[in-house]
């Protein structure tokens, strides 16, 4: 995979783009979520990122903040009006109308109209006036617990003092360099209650349809702030959450709370893909590592992908056929509902992010290419 795709792609952009922030990159991001996204004829064949259905239109997002969608099942494409112009990473629709799209710079975007046009909800810079004021109340409630504290109670609560005073130290200085924090899922689970997920353990969520959005970080045991990349609800209700290092959260109550999930893999996970089956859903990342749970993430069994390249996005035609696009052309194809997969290489070897069945032969792929329309068992893989 080429090094364009290496700087801009959802998940492995992130080593390059969170590391290297500074005073420009502030100013870059100051102007980005500003300035809308150009309008270019070559939107539908630049670097696109994630792709969903909204009713019969497919919407898909990218780069430059470019939002393209098609009422022929990907045969042509046209281009939203966005209010910025960042990477965006994911979008996700609650209804034929309303979706949401996030990205880079902590933007979240909204559409009323099926993905024609766009808003912008929320950003980096409020999600970190957020974090800050959340972070002064918990260290006010606790300097004030430790004045009525027995002396049983002081060490503890001296400890978690200090830890909370370290968490608003960093909250500060993430403030200082600015909004340069990506969004990098987008999960509703109907037209009110919705939740993004990104790095250094990001985690928002609204009740509104997106016109607040809470810090909910604190309530996952993610000390080392780990990137969350993908967030889901599965079959029967459950919702997992994916991300560097193997990491796997797992919420039975719409977030209210999460636990920590043994996980089968010490490397990242980029995708989720519920399946038919209450509890059953299929996890990927990094080298091709692919795991199938039966029971919400209770237990995995791996799954062998038939690959080394990192697995990125996947479609369920709601059956039996379940595709993961992968890095270097993969796409991973299931005919048994996630069981087994064969490989198929496109000729061009270039990357592959997301894709979704338009037809029971036929899907829209995106990646490095911008979209693409395939039929698996053809020679157009």
């Amino acid at each position: 995979m080429n090094s364009l795709f290496h700087r801009f792609a959802k998940t492995t952009a992130l080593s390059l783009a969170l590391s290297s922030f500074g005073a420009s990159s502030v100013l870059a991001f100051d102007d980005v979520l500003d300035t809308p996204a150009f309008t270019s004829e070559l939107a539908s064949s630049s670097l696109l990122v994630d792709i969903e259905a909204a009713g019969d239109r497919l919407v898909a997002v990218g780069t430059r903040g470019h939002i393209v969608y098609s009422d022929d099942k990907g045969a042509s494409w046209q281009q939203a009006a966005v209010p910025v112009s960042v990477l965006l990473t994911s979008v996700d629709f609650a209804t034929d109308q309303k979706g949401w799209a996030v990205g880079h710079g902590g933007v979240i975007l909204h559409s009323n109209d099926g993905g024609m046009t766009w808003q912008k909800q929320f950003d980096g810079d409020l999600a970190n006036k957020s974090i800050i004021e959340q972070s002064q109340d918990y260290v006010e409630q606790l300097e004030q617990a430790l004045e009525q504290a027995s002396e049983g109670e002081l060490e503890d609560l001296e400890y978690e003092l200090e830890e909370a005073e370290y968490s608003l130290e960093d909250a500060l200085a993430d403030a200082e360099v600015g909004a340069s924090k990506p969004f990098l899922d987008v999960m509703f689970v109907d037209a009110k209650k919705g939740f993004a997920v990104g790095a250094y353990g990001f985690l928002f969520a609204t009740e509104d349809g997106g016109r607040s959005w809470t810090n909910q970080g604190g309530r996952l045991d993610n000390l080392d702030r780990f990137h969350l990349n993908t967030i889901s609800q599965i079959p029967g209700g459950t919702i997992l959450i994916v991300g560097e290092a193997g990491v796997i959260f797992r919420s039975s109550d719409l977030g209210e709370s999460w636990e920590v999930l043994d996980s089968p893999y010490e490397g990242s996970f980029f995708g989720i893909q519920g399946l038919v089956e209450k509890g059953h859903a299929l996890i990927y990342g990094l080298r091709g590592n692919l795991f199938r749970t039966t029971n919400s993430g209770s237990s995995w069994d791996e799954v062998e992908s038939n690959t080394e390249s990192s697995l990125m996005g996947s479609s369920f035609d709601g059956n039996r056929k379940v595709s993961i696009a992968g890095n270097s052309g993969v796409i991973a194809l299931s005919e048994d509902g996630g069981e087994t997969f064969t490989i198929n290489i496109r000729e061009s070897r270039l990357g592959n992010t997301a894709l979704t069945y338009v037809k029971r032969q036929q899907m829209v792929l995106v990646g490095e290419y911008g979209v693409l329309v395939v039929t698996p068992s053809g020679n157009d893989i």
